[in-house]
């Protein structure tokens, strides 16, 4: 070989040389550019991966690693933030709450302008007073003796107490979204009902079948709701003018003179042409309980032995009757 040749392949060779050690070093100096981390990624099945990479966002990292998040699953920190200084990547399963969430988010986009719009009308407070029944309670008392038949009787009917209850009520849009009880008084006690039993011991008088004990009147539930829509037709203004009709049919029943339409308040509401039970049916509206509580009480009351007067007949004001005046009927011809 000629020294031409020689020198031109010694001279090949430092060129190759020099360029492959250029490329190192760009090489080299391109890494030292280029900062790498070690990453610690924690899968929701708890298994542990550490990757070396150069990207800073959370969504980036996992891209790169090729790790793809289920809509159960949720990461921290979030997708859209940067690595924290831990340098720990954690994907969580979501709790029911996250999950729901997006549903209920998707159905807030079917509420309309307008009932966004009605959420905010003004609110109205108002202060109302409401009348409320106090049901009565029922005690019974064995006062039985002896073998004989017994039977359960009503000693004292049960009559229902009131009481006034203050609320302040909110109202938005016309309805009631909140309602307070903000006080209350009794304005009536109730009453209790007493039922006896006792030893059987009927009384049959012309128009019904009744028990008297120790000086009062004991009846069917049926019965007393007819006495008292018989008094309430008579009277029901008011508890005292309720009570002077009951007291005028009591007064009768323990009276010789009007015995003859029987022994009992009932039977004497019956007779013929004397109250208004044969004289009309508009008593009839009334039974059922159709009557204020007050007249409930009256009848209770003159049954149980109470009387506000002794007379024995009453007539309409308006028919100029002579006498004493007590709820718009007037009593006379005292026992």
């Amino acid at each position: 070989m000629k020294n031409d040749d020689k020198a031109s392949i010694s001279l090949k060779k430092i060129i190759c040389i020099s360029l492959l050690f250029i490329f190192i070093m760009t090489v080299a100096v391109t890494a030292t550019n280029v900062s790498l981390t070690n990453v610690k990624i924690i899968l929701s099945s708890g298994y542990e991966m550490n990757v070396l990479t150069n990207k800073k966002q959370v969504s980036e990292i996992l891209d790169d690693n090729h790790i793809i998040l289920l809509e159960d699953e949720k990461v921290i920190p979030d997708l859209n933030s940067q690595l924290s200084d831990n340098n720990t990547i954690k994907i969580l399963k979501k709790t029911e709450e996250e999950i729901q969430k997006p549903n209920i988010e998707e159905k807030s986009s079917d509420v309309t302008a307008e009932q966004i719009l009605e959420s905010y009308d003004t609110i109205i407070e108002k202060i109302v007073v409401e009348k409320v029944k106090i049901p009565y309670e029922t005690i019974t008392k064995d006062s039985a003796s002896g073998k004989g038949a017994k039977q359960d009787k009503i000693v004292q009917y049960g009559v229902d107490g009131l009481k006034e209850v203050t609320y302040k009520i909110k109202y938005q849009n016309g309805k009631e979204i909140e309602k307070k009880e903000i006080s209350s008084k009794i304005v009536t006690k109730p009453v209790d009902k007493i039922v006896e039993v006792r030893n059987k011991q009927q009384v049959t008088t012309r128009s019904s079948t009744k028990t008297r004990y120790a000086g009062k009147w004991s009846y069917s539930e049926a019965e007393l709701d007819l006495i008292c829509a018989i008094t309430a037709q008579e009277a029901s203004s008011s508890y005292q003018a309720s009570l002077a009709v009951i007291t005028c049919a009591c007064n009768r029943a323990e009276s010789s003179r009007w015995r003859r339409n029987g022994s009992d308040p009932l039977s004497q509401y019956k007779a013929r042409n004397q109250f208004c039970y044969t004289i009309d049916n508009h008593w009839r509206k009334r039974l059922n309980g159709n009557y204020p509580s007050y007249v409930k009480k009256a009848v209770v009351d003159a049954l149980n032995g109470k009387r506000n007067h002794n007379y024995l007949s009453f007539r309409s004001r308006s028919t100029g009757a002579r006498g004493v005046n007590i709820g718009g009927n007037v009593y006379f011809n005292a026992m």
